[in-house]
């Protein structure tokens, strides 16, 4: 579903990604981890059209989508969510997620049909009349989520969005990660919630300081000499080994 093809993206002198590449099956899970400062959601910019990279390209569904614009990607079923949450404060929930339903439904009674639709999908189906602002980190995370749904991707691309929650609320929100998934949503997730990563993806890449240094099926990753050595750490990843072993 989707190629990125040897980019690079430059901001001056610094070489935030370096001639990376790699692929989207149709119907997976793929992790993209690495430490803080690897590049990792700057790759995501330039894969959702915020970005226009140095070099190198991105192709969706076989069409080369390097030069197209975020919102004609976003038509095409690209959907991002992004790493600092930030909701209409001054919306309720239902017209957050109504936000994005916009972009296939020109009505508001349509949109918010679709917004109730995807507020049951991802939890929040019992807070559709809070304040936006009301939410605690948790359910500010589900509304994210639930906007980027909204708009109907096939490509969903999600960056961090375990980030700040404690292990009860990411238990909770695995399966529906999950599930996304099975409803037919293609998922590229950067993530540093390992245990996340093992049990939700078929496929990892690791992005350490702009180069991807491995990538493979998630337990093969962890044991990579060069992944321990960059970014988890001997301890991480013995335990990683060891949850694995006994799961």
């Amino acid at each position: 579903m989707l190629e990125v093809r040897d980019i690079t993206m430059r901001f001056g002198g610094l070489v935030a990604v370096g001639g990376a590449s790699f692929s989207v099956p149709k119907g997976a899970i793929v992790g993209l981890i690495g430490p803080n400062g690897a590049g990792k959601t700057t790759l995501f910019a330039v894969i959702a059209g915020f970005l226009t990279p140095t070099a190198g390209s991105v192709r969706f569904e076989g069409d080369d989508i390097t030069a197209m614009p975020t919102h004609r990607r976003a038509a095409r079923g690209i959907a991002r969510t992004f790493q600092i949450v930030q909701p209409f404060a001054g919306l309720d929930v239902r017209e957050n997620i109504a936000v994005g339903a916009y972009l296939r439904h020109a009505s508001a009674s349509e949109a918010h049909r679709r917004a109730e639709a995807v507020a049951q999908r991802v939890g929040l189906g019992a807070d559709l009349d809070k304040p936006a602002a009301s939410l605690t980190v948790a359910g500010r995370k589900r509304l994210e989520l639930a906007r980027a749904l909204a708009t109907e991707p096939k490509l969903l691309l999600l960056d961090e969005v375990l980030a700040g929650l404690n292990p009860s609320e990411i238990r909770d929100i695995v399966p529906v990660i999950r599930a996304i998934r099975d409803e037919g949503v293609t998922i590229l997730m950067i993530e540093h919630v390992m245990q996340a990563v093992m049990n939700l993806c078929e496929h990892v890449h690791v992005l350490a300081q702009g180069k991807l240094i491995a990538q493979g099926d998630p337990p093969s990753v962890c044991a990579d000499p060069a992944v321990v050595e960059a970014y988890l750490g001997r301890g991480a990843a013995e335990r990683l080994r060891l949850e694995a072993s006994h799961a």
